[in-house]
């Protein structure tokens, strides 16, 4: 099985790296400076246990790539970017190839579907940076990611199965689950606080205002009649797996968000707060509190501000006043 990592930022460069450093044949796929620095000079994977460099192979290119039409392709792009980064795997890979969104937000798998008929979605649990071409960090040690797996739009399989095994034997536990859209809602609901700790930092995280964001899109999935993972089902998977540990020479940042800001680059609020936003304006559910953070975070975006300058009073302050 070679897996192609289309996207070796944070989690794709944690993943990949991973899986080629426990035997597996991996090719990285990145753009830029940080392309241009796996491709001469490896991977580098900080963790508590240690720094690697990795000579994974990496291309700017997919059709750089020998496709014989049994790879995995694992999308590691932010979901502002699938669509692009789809159109290039198109005009490049076989449609034979399995895909496998490793990526937060719900859109992406019917992205992919519209496209490639092999289509599977993991929930991403991974605690990761990736603020320094060439170098992802691995935050949680010794076990780095849950990866649970499942086909789009539901089912398991015996590629499942594999894909799941491979990332087991990498020190990521995956589990193949039938319902992996369950688990995929269940984060999303999560991942609707990383736009308040790109604004607040991290004390955002515990505010009201998010609050107030996952009341909200728990009320619209309800709403939408859409199903999704219990908090205590979620709490099981975790229990005390995933061990986030400082990294010596590397200072934790925030979230992917927090992390999109401070690189300056684009982020992915209208797939996160955005997916609210829009079941709410679908099934006519208020979604205040979605709808200031998606504007608030892509205008800090547009104007390449710095993330973490409000405090969660001030955000509050605000939303009451827009309610």
């Amino acid at each position: 099985m070679r897996f192609i990592v289309l996207g070796a930022g944070a989690v794709g460069g944690v993943a990949g790296g991973r899986l080629f450093e426990h035997g597996h044949e991996v090719v990285l796929v990145a753009r830029g400076e940080h392309g241009k620095v796996l491709a001469e000079d490896g991977l580098t994977l900080a963790s508590a246990t240690g720094v690697l460099t990795l000579p994974v192979p990496a291309t700017d290119r997919l059709d750089s790539i020998r496709w014989t039409g049994d790879e995995v392709v694992l999308m590691a792009v932010k979901s502002q970017d699938t669509e692009e980064a789809l159109r290039q795997l198109g005009a490049a890979a076989p449609p034979s190839v399995t895909v496998v969104c490793v990526q937060n937000g719900v859109a992406n798998e019917p992205a992919a579907l519209r496209r490639f008929p092999n289509v599977y979605g993991i929930c991403v649990m991974c605690p990761a940076a990736h603020l320094e071409p060439g170098v992802v960090v691995a935050e949680s040690s010794p076990l780095t990611a849950l990866l649970d797996i499942g086909r789009y739009p539901s089912g398991v399989d015996d590629t499942a199965g594999a894909i799941a095994d491979a990332l087991s034997e990498s020190t990521m536990e995956s589990v193949a689950r039938p319902d992996i859209m369950r688990w995929k809602y269940a984060k999303l609901l999560r991942n609707l606080s990383n736009a308040v700790d790109a604004l607040c930092g991290p004390a955002g995280r515990s505010s009201e205002v998010s609050d107030r964001a996952r009341q909200e899109g728990e009320a619209c999935l309800v709403a939408g009649g859409i199903d999704y993972a219990s908090d205590e089902e979620d709490r099981a998977r975790r229990g005390d797996r995933l061990h986030p540990t400082e990294v010596v020479g590397r200072d934790r940042g925030g979230s992917s968000t927090w992390q999109s800001l401070l690189a300056r680059g684009t982020v992915e609020v209208d797939y996160l707060n955005g997916e609210v936003v829009l079941l709410g304006r679908l099934h006519e559910v208020p979604v205040p509190a979605n709808i200031l953070l998606q504007r608030l975070v892509n205008a800090k975006s547009w104007e390449h501000s710095r993330p973490g300058d409000m405090s969660p009073e001030e955000l509050l302050a605000l939303l009451d006043g827009a309610v």
